[in-house]
C-alpha cells in the first residue's frame, strides 16, 4: 500500500472526479490492508460531495468500515440511511440487527432480522446467503435467551435452505439435547445422517456417546475447523526460570458458575510462596458473591474480553506465564485460536469440558487412574497429569440454607425420593427407560428433576406417560440460589446420576451434603465423573458398569430399610475426614504435579 496516494484519492474524491467503482478499489486496497479507518474517510468523504445511484452502497460500506473500527452508534447511523435509500437493501438490514446486539437491544436486532426473513428470497444468490446468516442469528440469540424452541425452529428453517452446514447442525444437536426430544439424532429432510454425525459439537457428543473414539473425531473435527494451521507460536519452548512459578487460569467462569464453585478455594490456597497466580478472564460481571471471590484470590487479576484471540495471546505472553490452565475446552465462550498461539509453554486444560479437547496446543489433562485409565488414555490427545486421590478439586466453604421440608419442596409427605438435579441435557432416553423402570418397581416412590426449561419438562411428562408412568410422579424444581439449592440435598433419598455424561459439580455438591449418589460409570472421561468421586470417597458399591446392575442397585437401595441412611452417615465421615473433600491436600498434591512439569521440561 506504500505506492498508494492517500491525500490524492481523497482530493479526486473532494473535487468529483472519482466515480464509484474506481472508489471501490481504492477502499477494497485499504481494506486488505488493515486500515478501515482510512476506508471510513473515503466513503464518508464520497458521500459528503458526491450524488449518486449507488450512495446506498456507499452508506453500507461505511457501516462496515464504522463497525470495524468499533464506532458502533456511527455504523447504526450510516446502515440506516442505506435502508433510507434503498428500503428493500437486506445488507443493510442484517448488519443493523449486528449492531442492535452489541447496543444490548436485542429486541431490536430480532426485528431487523425478521424484516429480512419476510422479505429476502432464497432464490437470489446474494440474498441467500443473507438470509440463512439472519436465520442462524435468530436462533444464535434466541438459544442465549434459553428459547430453546424458538431456536430450533430457527435452525430448521435455515437447514431447509442449506442442509450443509456443521455449525449449524451442532447447534441444532446441542438444542434437541436441552429440549429432551429423543432420539437427538433424528436429522431434518435433506440434512445427510453422517454429516450430523460429524458435525456434533465435543459437548454434545459427550451425551450421545460413551465410545472414546468417537469423542475423539468430535473432539478433533472441531479443532480441525476451528483453527487454522499456520498460527504463530508465542512461548519459547524452553520455558522461563521464575523464582515462583507463574500459574495463569483462564476462563469466562469465573462468575456464578459450576467451574467458579469448585475452585475458589483451590485458587486462595495456592502456596504463594512458590507460585504467582494469574486469573484471565472474560467472565461476565454478573455481580455474585462468588465471583468476588475468585477475583480476590488471584494475585493479578486481568480482564481479557475488549481483546480479540490473537491480542490475548499476546498479552498472556507479555507476563510469561510457566504453565497456562484452560477451564473452557471447547465449550460456550472458549477462546480456543488464544490457546492455539500457545502463549504459555506448558498447557494445561481442567474441568470445563469433560473429555478431550483435540487441541493439539493443550499438552495436559488434570485426571486421576479411575477418571482415564491408562487403556483409554491413547483417545486424549492430552497426556494425563494424574492426581494420587482424585482429579476434582472442591470448595469447603460453600454456603448452605436451613433445608426445607417436603412441603416447602412441593413433595408428597409419604414415599422415596429419588432424584437428579443434572441439566437436562444429560438425561437420554435410554436412562430415562431405567428411571422409569425404578419408579415401577418401587411402589409410591417419585423422581424429582431439574426443571431446566417448559421444552424439557413437558417432553418428559410425556416420555413417563409414553412408558405407562403417571406423570404426577415427577417432580421439578426450579433454579435457585447455589445455598438454596445445597439445602435441597437434605430432602431426597437417593440421587440417580445420569449416562454417558455423568454429574460433576452436582456429584460433588449432593456428595457434600451426604446424599448417596447412584452411578453408571462407562469408558469415558464424562461417563466416570462420579465414579472417580466415589472411589475417593470409599464407596464403590455405588458404582455400577451397566444399566440393568443400576437400576436393580437403585430398587435395592429404596426397598432396603435405612440403606440409604447408612450410606449418608458414612458420608458423614468422609466430609470430615476423607480425601475427596481434603482441599489443602489436592492444592499440595496438583502443586507437585505442576512443579514436576517444570522439571521435566530443564531436563
Amino acid at each position: 500500500m506504500k505506492d498508494v496516494d492517500y491525500a490524492g484519492i481523497v482530493n479526486l474524491i473532494w473535487h468529483r472526479r472519482l466515480d464509484f467503482p474506481q472508489l471501490l478499489n481504492y477502499a477494497n486496497r485499504l481494506e486488505a490492508g488493515g486500515l478501515s479507518g482510512l476506508v471510513a474517510v473515503l466513503y464518508q468523504t464520497w458521500l459528503k460531495r458526491n450524488r449518486s445511484a449507488y450512495d446506498h452502497f456507499a452508506w453500507f460500506n461505511l457501516g462496515v468500515a464504522l463497525f470495524a473500527e468499533s464506532d458502533v452508534e456511527g455504523a447504526r447511523e450510516a446502515y440506516e440511511q442505506a435502508v433510507r435509500l434503498a428500503p428493500g437493501f437486506v445488507q443493510p438490514r442484517f448488519n443493523l440487527g449486528l449492531v442492535y446486539e452489541r447496543l444490548g437491544q436485542p429486541d431490536a436486532a430480532m426485528e431487523q432480522w425478521q424484516w429480512v426473513e419476510q422479505h429476502a428470497s432464497p432464490e437470489r444468490p446474494d440474498e441467500r446467503t443473507v438470509l440463512i446468516a439472519v436465520l442462524n442469528n435468530c436462533g444464535r440469540l434466541e438459544e442465549g435467551q434459553k428459547r430453546y424452541a424458538d431456536a430450533l425452529a430457527c435452525l430448521d428453517r435455515s437447514l431447509a435452505i442449506d442442509p450443509g452446514q456443521p455449525d449449524v447442525l451442532h447447534h441444532w444437536v446441542f438444542l434437541r439435547e436441552k429440549q429432551c426430544l429423543w432420539p437427538v439424532h433424528a436429522p431434518p429432510a435433506g440434512v445427510d445422517p453422517e454429516l450430523m454425525r460429524r458435525s456434533t459439537s465435543a459437548l454434545a457428543m459427550i451425551s450421545l456417546s460413551d465410545d472414546p473414539a468417537e469423542q475423539l473425531a468430535a473432539a478433533t473435527n472441531y479443532a480441525s475447523r476451528k483453527i487454522p494451521a499456520d498460527m504463530p507460536v508465542l512461548a519459547p519452548e524452553q520455558g522461563y526460570r521464575h523464582d515462583r512459578i507463574r500459574i495463569g487460569y483462564c476462563s469466562s467462569d469465573f462468575c456464578l458458575h459450576p467451574v467458579s464453585m469448585l475452585t475458589a478455594e483451590l485458587f486462595e490456597l495456592h502456596d504463594r510462596g512458590k507460585f504467582e497466580i494469574y486469573g484471565f478472564c472474560w467472565s461476565p460481571e454478573d455481580g455474585s458473591a462468588l465471583r468476588q471471590r475468585v477475583v480476590k484470590a488471584f494475585d493479578h487479576y486481568i480482564r481479557i474480553d475488549g481483546l480479540d484471540e490473537a491480542a490475548s495471546a499476546q498479552l498472556i505472553r507479555s507476563h510469561e506465564i510457566d504453565i497456562l490452565i484452560d477451564l473452557h475446552g471447547q465449550t460456550r465462550g472458549a477462546r480456543t485460536q488464544m490457546l492455539a498461539h500457545r502463549p504459555a509453554p506448558i498447557q494445561i486444560t481442567y474441568l470445563g469440558l469433560p473429555a478431550t479437547t483435540g487441541l493439539p496446543c493443550i499438552d495436559y489433562v488434570i485426571a486421576d487412574r479411575f477418571l482415564i485409565p491408562e487403556e483409554y488414555a491413547g483417545y486424549y490427545s492430552e497426556t494425563p497429569i494424574y492426581m494420587p486421590d482424585v482429579y476434582q478439586v472442591s470448595d469447603r466453604k460453600r454456603l448452605c440454607s436451613p433445608a426445607p421440608t417436603r412441603k416447602g419442596c412441593g413433595l408428597p409427605p409419604e414415599g422415596f425420593v429419588f432424584c437428579s438435579f443434572n441439566n437436562n441435557y444429560k438425561y437420554t432416553a435410554e436412562v430415562f427407560d431405567a428411571w422409569m423402570n425404578i419408579l415401577r418397581r418401587v411402589p409410591g416412590s417419585m423422581l424429582w428433576l431439574l426443571s431446566d426449561n417448559p421444552w424439557a419438562e413437558a417432553n418428559l411428562r410425556r416420555e413417563a406417560q409414553a412408558r405407562g408412568i403417571d406423570e404426577g410422579r415427577l417432580f421439578f424444581a426450579g433454579r435457585v440460589a447455589p445455598e438454596h439449592y445445597l439445602a435441597r440435598y437434605a430432602v431426597p433419598d437417593l440421587f440417580l446420576d445420569t449416562f454417558p455424561f455423568n454429574a460433576g459439580t452436582t456429584a460433588n455438591d449432593a456428595l457434600w451434603m451426604t446424599l448417596p449418589v447412584l452411578t453408571l460409570s462407562g469408558r469415558c472421561f464424562a461417563s466416570r465423573m462420579a465414579g472417580a468421586l466415589l472411589t475417593a470417597a470409599g464407596l464403590p458399591e455405588l458404582i455400577t458398569y451397566d444399566l440393568q446392575a443400576y437400576e436393580d442397585k437403585a430398587v435395592e437401595l429404596a426397598t432396603t430399610p435405612n440403606a440409604c441412611l447408612r450410606l449418608r452417615e458414612r458420608l458423614e465421615a468422609v466430609r470430615e475426614t476423607g480425601v475427596l473433600f481434603d482441599t489443602p491436600r489436592f492444592v499440595h498434591n496438583l502443586e507437585q504435579q505442576l512443579a514436576g512439569l517444570l522439571e521435566a521440561q530443564d531436563r
